[in-house]
């Protein structure tokens, strides 16, 4: 972790429906959730933000399978399935960012979400003067990635804590090209110690 000027830790959709046991359970995701709580210790000692993005999705999207999309029915506003996983130790300074409102966008970055305020995350980082992202969360192959590729498009320095994140992997080795498809736009990936 980083305490230097302009950093700030992105948590990305650490969801009941994205954990074991939910609607739309990546592998073995609950196993970032003790990891990202270390994260987030250490960004509570250095003094940086911590942003935390969550699926917010109408109960009808064309997100979802019922309407034409690819997915279950995941993380559907005011549902158990759309609250952060019980485990994970969000303090109450963690700036929310919620995507996926839009009945007709599948809100998959954390540049598509809004602070509580409406503010968009793009314009909220600006005012903390933050430069630099430190990306952990699910699912490394659909939500992290677009996160960090916005995150890189808008100029922003990137590190994926690789440890922190789970892939679904819908089709076998999707998680590997996204890591390499991030590393291509510029992000560092931080091997696990």
């Amino acid at each position: 972790m980083t305490n230097a000027p302009g950093s700030a830790l992105l948590i990305v959709d650490v969801q009941n429906d994205f954990c074991p046991g939910g609607a739309l359970a990546v592998p073995d995701g609950d196993r970032v959730v003790p990891v990202l709580n270390r994260y987030i210790q250490e960004a509570l000692a250095s003094g940086i933000p911590i942003y935390a993005t969550r699926d917010w999705h109408p109960p009808n999207t064309n997100h979802f399978q019922a309407f034409g999309g690819e997915w279950p029915v995941h993380c559907v506003q005011q549902t158990a399935g759309a609250r952060f996983h019980p485990d994970l130790h969000l303090p109450p300074s963690t700036i929310i960012v919620t995507k996926g409102e839009q009945a007709d966008r599948p809100g998959y970055s954390a540049f598509d979400g809004r602070t509580p305020d409406g503010t968009p995350l793009s314009t909220d980082l600006a005012r903390r003067h933050v430069t630099h992202l430190l990306v952990g969360g699910l699912a490394t192959d659909y939500c992290v990635k677009h996160s960090v590729l916005d995150a890189r498009a808008a100029g922003l320095t990137v590190t994926v804590l690789e440890e922190a994140i789970a892939g679904v992997n819908l089709r076998a080795g999707d998680s590997e090209r996204a890591l390499a498809e991030m590393r291509g736009a510029g992000a560092e990936l931080q091997a696990p110690p």
